[in-house]
């Protein structure tokens, strides 16, 4: 229920703002913990006497504290406004990656990792619900596809600038880095980035469970949200596979592996400037209509790829293909499945974010696995998640299918 607050003026003009760039270098925060130290695996494994398998599993780590740190953030920003909880996560941010630079051994950074996550995930939750509090469903989709080009910097940049690191300052320095980014982040927004949370509501959080509850139970919130999550799982299979198998397998050096991992992300940016574009004329559900076959048909691809133990350009094409489909895929998906919770943005938030990650740290392990049988587990991951996201995406729809998970 309100107490005494005006309503924000939601807007259906989505502009390209200085408020637009702070919230994607929030949501950034986490994409650059994971993309700058992928070319560093290796030389995490030489310094802590372990295999790169090892060090896989702080990715892994790093994913599950995602998935719980959203749901520790959903009820708080719903409650105490977006400001306050934003600093708590980036001071743990702070203090944890300090931490990872002096992590003894690998058991201590994996642990660390963990945590850096649940500080890290501030970010994408508060920055998710700042864009539902301020515009409507389609302007929101044009928003996110605006988070999407800012935060494609990170992957083009992120892997270049780690290789580089890594070798002439050693793999701990990054860490350092981002930690005097979290205090320069906190610094920026404490100066520009208004409150945004324009109505209070009575929000317990004792109650969050109930109230997480009630935003699973909306069929469409469920449907976009794991058809989402399902899709970009296929990205978090080729963040924790491709350094093996394109440094190790194919024998790509860090600063060519980190050139591949730009020009993928070149391709999500232009896609996702174009779904920008095209949601001015089409509605976002017809967007996801048609980029979602074409996800399913690129996986396959790729499946079939791993199948013919293919040469390195028979995994880059269906993986570039895959990874800028998402530029269409994700930004809708996402959109849907805010839209219909605009008094609780912020735990709706949470609760997409959370599954998204909990997927992703389910596919990394499985990458993980799947590597010990197989060189090409991460085109087998990703042929099986843009399947299986398709199938989601069409099920859920199904009023007895629906009905049945309520």
């Amino acid at each position: 229920m309100a107490r005494g607050y005006e309503p924000v003026p939601v807007s259906d003009n989505a502009r390209f703002d200085l408020t637009v760039v702070i919230l994607a270098l929030l949501t950034a925060f986490a994409p650059l913990s994971i993309d700058m130290y992928l070319p560093a695996f290796t030389a995490i494994a030489n310094d802590y006497a372990t295999d790169t398998h090892r060090v896989e599993l702080s990715l892994t780590a790093f994913f599950f504290g995602l998935f719980i740190g959203q749901l520790l953030y959903g009820t708080a920003t719903d409650k105490f406004g977006r400001k306050k909880p934003l600093y708590v996560g980036l001071a743990i941010y702070v203090v944890t990656s300090v931490a990872c630079a002096w992590a003894p051994n690998i058991e201590w950074l994996i642990a660390l990792r963990f945590f850096q996550a649940i500080g890290a995930c501030a970010g994408i939750v508060i920055a998710r619900a700042v864009v539902r509090d301020l515009y409507t469903p389609q302007a929101s989709a044009r928003v996110f596809s605006f988070l999407i080009l800012v935060m494609g910097v990170a992957p083009i940049l992120a892997p270049l600038f780690g290789a580089y690191v890594t070798e002439f300052m050693g793999w701990r320095a990054l860490f350092w880095i981002v930690a005097a980014l979290g205090v320069a982040c906190a610094l920026t927004i404490h100066l520009v980035l208004p409150e945004t949370r324009g109505r209070r509501y009575d929000v317990r959080m004792r109650h969050s469970g109930k109230t997480y509850w009630a935003v699973l139970k909306d069929a469409d919130f469920l449907r976009y949200s794991l058809t989402g999550g399902i899709a970009q799982s296929g990205l978090f299979a080729y963040i924790t596979g491709s350094p093996l198998l394109f440094i190790e397998v194919f024998g790509l050096s860090p600063t060519h592996y980190s050139w591949l991992f730009g020009a993928n992300a070149i391709g999500i940016i232009g896609f996702s400037q174009l779904n920008g574009w095209l949601l001015k004329y089409v509605a976002s559900r017809k967007i996801l209509n048609v980029s979602l076959p074409i996800l399913a048909c690129v996986s396959m691809v790729m499946a079939v790829a791993a199948y013919l133990e293919a040469p390195i350009w028979g995994i880059l094409i269906p993986l570039f293909a895959y990874i800028s489909t998402l530029g269409l895929v994700f930004p809708n998906a996402m959109a849907g499945a805010l839209s219909n919770h605009q008094e609780r943005a912020g735990s709706a938030s949470a609760v997409t974010g959370s599954l998204q990650f909990f997927i992703a740290g389910l596919v990394s392990m499985g990458v993980n696995y799947v590597s010990t049988f197989s060189d090409y587990a991460m085109a087998w991951v990703i042929g099986g998640a843009g399947l299986i996201a398709v199938a989601c995406y069409r099920l859920l729809r199904r009023p007895e299918v629906v009905d049945a998970m309520r």
